[in-house]
């Protein structure tokens, strides 16, 4: 699929926009303020994957803490301001990769000039956009409820006023709970810009509601070329945000990192235990950084053209099953010898 060409900023080590890939990032739970708790979240997430990572900053001790962090992480930070300006100044201060911030709760039109300022000064971009969990009360009036419309025209007063000071390392977001509203807003803001867009379900749920929400949204923006980042706002452990992120953008082809594991669903015509194969192959390829198709299969109707094309799969009958490796048939196995050879054979194809 034909990504829609937007502007490219850099964020830290990071590139979005442009023909760089969609970058998926998180955002810590921790307080700030506890360096060492922040680090360790952080060190999981970088593991995971994640490649952009935002801080909140609800104090100048969290703003300060942000120094030490970001000489201890090569992961670019972002930080999270609201209300207070002095806040964003002092994030500045600590090195921080790129702000967030809503300049209609920052205050006077001075005190973002001044934010603005010091970002340019540093070549620090900034995230603006809207939450239809705040948008300003006369747009609220204007449309009668959080529409897309609404969305769109919040964002680009933010977007007028920074490129009235000659800023223009910005990147855009346009979030609902909703997820038709922010197909929408997306959609409509992609027509009118060139600025790179940062994609999202806002207060999207636990971790199945907030995925299933999350995947439809976001992938029928991702399908039409819309989006240059991403983050999975689910209730919980962060680490799943990046695990989630990147397999909604590995089911479009849009990035290759790690194994993708395809099984069948259950069925009568299902012989074996393939729940539980399936749990076990998932667990012991975790920490493979490979892209590999994996195929394990439980049905002799689709399971052999299913296990076929994928790079190394299995299709099982009742006690017995086949191995494939790139479209051909190495064996014919035992139920029980299925899985073991099915890891050696994984093991073969990821050996550096």
């Amino acid at each position: 699929m034909r990504r829609k060409r937007k502007r490219v900023v850099r964020i830290g080590g990071i590139k979005i926009g442009g023909n760089h890939p969609v970058a998926v990032q998180s955002m810590t739970t921790t307080d700030t303020r506890d360096i060492t708790a922040t680090l360790r979240q952080i060190r999981r997430l970088r593991k995971a994957g994640c490649e952009i990572v935002r801080l909140a900053v609800p104090d100048r001790q969290a703003a300060v803490s942000l120094g030490e962090i970001k000489k201890r992480t090569s992961l670019p930070v972002v930080a999270d301001i609201h209300f207070d300006y002095r806040l964003a100044l002092e994030s500045l201060k600590a090195g921080v990769d790129k702000l967030r911030i809503n300049p209609g709760n920052i205050g006077a039109t001075w005190k973002v000039k001044e934010v603005v300022k010091a970002a340019a000064d540093r070549e620090v971009p900034i995230r603006i956009g809207a939450n239809s969990g705040s948008l300003p009360k006369d747009l609220l009036k204007k449309y009668k409820h959080a529409t897309a419309e609404a969305l769109v025209e919040a964002t680009f007063r933010q977007v007028e006023l920074l490129d009235s000071l000659n800023f223009n390392a910005i990147v855009l977001s346009l979030k609902s709970s909703s997820v038709p509203v922010t197909i929408e807003a997306y959609r409509l803001i992609s027509r009118k810009t060139d600025y790179p867009l940062h994609l999202g379900i806002t207060e999207a749920g636990p971790l199945l509601t907030g995925s299933v929400r999350s995947a439809v949204g976001l992938g029928a923006l991702l399908v039409e070329g819309i989006g240059d980042t991403l983050r999975v706002s689910l209730t919980g452990d962060p680490v799943e945000e990046v695990k989630v992120g990147f397999e909604i953008l590995k089911s479009l082809d849009l990035r290759q990192k790690g194994p993708i594991l395809i099984s069948c669903p259950i069925c009568g015509r299902c012989e074996i235990n393939l729940e539980r194969l399936v749990r076990r192959v998932e667990k012991k390829i975790a920490k493979i950084e490979t892209p590999l198709k994996i195929a394990v299969m439980g049905c002799v109707v689709n399971g052999p053209g299913e296990a076929r094309e994928a790079d190394v799969g299995i299709a099982a009958g009742k006690g017995v099953g086949l191995l494939f490796r790139k479209g051909r048939v190495v064996r014919k196995l035992k139920e029980a010898e299925l899985e073991s050879a099915l890891l050696q054979e994984i093991h073969k194809m990821t050996m550096n």
